[in-house]
């Protein structure tokens, strides 16, 4: 983390500042509504504790249903300019890897303090979107609330019950909470076809988490999507529009989240021509997801590894500063354009900045931040999650190294997820982990099947190293996977 210019530990004064702060800040006025006694939940992994936002849905007449989501309103504790916010700041985001986790915030406040745990009252955000039959969003408003957790649910359970399965023990300890669960599940499928039938990419990724037997790492197991996610996932994409439209409308700039044209898109036209699908010359997110659809369909056992090849060369998204009337940058993945990040303020700090910009358009003051401080902001967000992501990702392959190094010279299946002039890299399946291809890499490209023999597993420097099965082995000399780390 040091290297990357992260922060592993809060500053003395970041820690005398939580140790004065004695309980959670305190709600009240007139503008400020009262939503405590609606059936608010919250859907998260099982073990998270900062909990950042809470839905409910209500039907209107007519067949609409209004959604509310509710956010922490962090902003209320951390203040502007504080230790505490400098040190969230410096890095932007919490930092999750097999080894520990590092918040942006102290635990006390994000898992606690800030958190909307169950049980507990607590100041938010409330965007609230009006959504038709059809998915569509026809009206939006954020305001701020008192709020209260009815339930903390977690995404497994709550996605075996809706498939079918043994409802979760929350749902007979809350009354009416099944049924708003099942309206809120109606309500962001429809929204879900809707962003897919504009040309929201569908993609399947397969996350590694660490499992633990006691305090040994046991294994790294994927993390496959499923209905419940979705259905967060559906809701946040519209609140996070719903910001964007709220700061627009009071003339206030916004930080976009962006992920704009793919470079590579010859590759996945490449990579469709070969399933004997032709994509447009230009790239065309609704040419890719009709292609991800009928590839899911046909040949769902594969999809995962598509959908890795797919995400590889769409690249990175990125934060931008839109000024008012400004036209807004696309989100090539989600196929939208009003959009932001405002949904996790206890774990990324473009969060909590938007949440800063939203009280001031309520309360009608300036923006908290000029439009240079922004610009500089937005850069140093993307630039400071790059770096997160290649700390998680160096610890999780450290931890890969670890469960692999008795197997050195067992082949593996794998597929190719990076090509360029530094070098080759593949991830096999079983621990689903990333190395480099240090012998026989020729004519390889993103997406091609290749299957690799082992050669060394370094645990301390997290390298994983392949050749290609049939290849003799080379000499290491550990420069490849250097060349790894600055290519990433």
């Amino acid at each position: 983390m040091l290297e990357r210019g992260l922060l592993p530990d809060f500053s003395p004064a970041a820690m005398a500042e939580v140790n004065a702060i004695a309980e959670p800040a305190p709600e009240a006025g007139p503008s400020i509504r009262d939503l405590r006694g609606l059936p608010w939940a919250s859907i998260d992994n099982d073990d998270s504790r900062d909990l950042d936002q809470l839905t409910v849905a209500q039907p209107l007449p007519g067949g609409d249903v209004k959604v509310l989501v509710a956010v922490a309103d962090v902003t209320a504790t951390v203040q502007i300019g504080s230790a505490i916010d400098a040190h969230a700041r410096t890095n932007t985001t919490s930092v999750y890897t097999a080894a520990q986790v590092f918040p942006m915030l102290p635990e006390r406040l994000s898992t606690d303090l800030t958190s909307l745990g169950q049980g507990q009252e607590r100041p938010a955000l409330v965007m609230e979107i009006t959504v038709a039959k059809d998915g569509s969003v026809t009206a939006s408003d954020v305001y701020r609330a008192v709020v209260l957790n009815r339930a903390k649910l977690a995404y497994d359970s709550v996605a075996a019950w809706l498939e079918g399965g043994a409802p979760p023990p929350a749902l007979s300890r809350v009354a009416g909470l099944d049924d708003q669960l099942r309206i809120q599940d109606r309500v962001a499928q429809a929204m879900g076809s809707l962003r897919h039938r504009h040309g929201a990419l569908s993609l399947q990724t397969l996350e590694a988490r660490p499992v633990f037997d006691g305090d040994e790492l046991a294994d790294l197991r994927p993390e496959e999507q499923n209905r419940a996610k979705r259905l967060i996932e559906d809701f946040m994409i519209a609140a996070n529009g719903a910001t964007v439209k709220y700061l627009a409308a009071k003339g206030f700039p916004s930080l976009r989240r962006v992920l704009r044209s793919p470079e590579r898109w010859d590759r996945i036209r490449a990579l469709a021509a070969a399933l004997e699908k032709e994509l447009p010359l230009a790239p065309s997110s609704r040419a890719l997801e009709e292609f991800l659809t009928e590839r899911r369909l046909a040949d769902p056992a594969a999809f995962p590894d598509l959908s890795l090849s797919v995400i590889k060369l769409l690249g990175s998204g990125e934060y931008v500063v839109e000024l008012p009337g400004g036209p807004g940058d696309e989100h090539f993945g989600l196929a939208v354009r009003d959009y932001t990040h405002s949904t996790a303020p206890n774990r990324r700090y473009p969060d909590l900045a938007t949440q800063r910009l939203l009280k001031a358009a309520m309360a009608g003051g300036p923006p908290p931040y000029g439009n240079d401080e922004l610009t500089e902001l937005a850069r140093h967000c993307t630039e400071q999650e790059d770096n997160a992501t290649k700390v998680e990702r160096r610890v999780r392959k450290s931890a890969a190294a670890m469960l692999l190094a008795s197997r050195i010279g067992e082949q593996f299946d794998g597929l190719v997820t990076g090509a360029a002039a530094k070098g080759t890299w593949v991830r096999i399946f079983r621990p689903p982990v990333e190395g480099m291809l240090v012998q026989g890499s020729g004519g390889l490209d993103v997406g091609d099947r290749v299957r690799v023999t082992l050669v060394r597993a370094d645990v301390q420097r997290g390298f994983i190293d392949f050749t290609r099965s049939g290849e003799a082995s080379p000499r290491l000399s550990g420069q490849g996977q250097n060349a790894e780390d600055e290519q990433k």
